[in-house]
């Protein structure tokens, strides 16, 4: 295979071209093609092809959301540091990670719960439109499906794409039985860089 030459601002152009190519006569809807684009160029996984499941109008409906002034609540530092700063800004949006917070340690030690759950409790008292983005623990999940099932919170969008074994596949389940605006990535993959390019994919291209 030959070395390909490409000038550092057009890699990532080039890069998407060679996705596109590579999908050949697949086809994806043109409001959630950024989406699933970047997802594959984060991952070189073109499973996400088959496996990104989005709510209807998902992509239309976050764009109100963000409008509003909403904060990107994340499930790990690493997602929440992978998302775009200018394109937070851009859309007036903030982005939060709860996870290191010392009351949050304080209250899962407390409660005998994970930090992700103490993070979702500590996140349901924001006074802002909330879009949760977990690609880590199916336990934050878990916990927002709690929440809206009893009322006590319901998050404006969530973005859910853990990766691992333990309740990972019927976390995601329950959160697209919720009748909250929703990206699920099915099955065991996901993970912290995917629900940032999926937050990037979204900031990048909202009107």
């Amino acid at each position: 295979m030959e070395i390909e030459y490409v000038l550092p601002n057009e890699i990532e152009k080039r890069s998407f071209e060679i996705i596109e190519s590579e999908l050949g006569d697949r086809k994806i809807p043109d409001d959630i093609k950024p989406v699933v684009l970047r997802v594959i160029h984060t991952t070189a996984d073109f499973d996400y092809y088959d496996n990104l499941c989005f709510s209807e109008n998902a992509v239309s409906k976050f764009n109100e959301i963000i409008k509003k002034g909403a904060v990107i609540v994340t499930d790990t530092n690493m997602a929440k540091s992978g998302i775009n700063k200018k394109a937070l800004e851009k859309n007036k949006c903030e982005c939060m990670c709860f996870m290191a917070d010392e009351d949050v340690a304080e209250s899962a030690k407390l409660n005998g719960t994970t930090r992700a759950v103490a993070s979702v409790d500590k996140a349901a008292k924001l006074n802002k439109p909330v879009i949760y983005a977990v690609g880590n623990a199916p336990t934050a999940l878990i916990r927002l499906a709690e929440h809206i099932k009893n009322g006590s919170f319901r998050p404006d969008f969530i973005i859910g794409v853990p990766v691992g074994f333990v309740n990972v596949i019927a976390s995601k389940e329950m959160i697209m039985q919720c009748g909250v605006p929703y990206i699920v990535a099915k099955g065991r993959k996901g993970g912290s860089t995917v629900a940032a390019a999926i937050c990037n994919g979204l900031l990048y291209n909202a009107k």
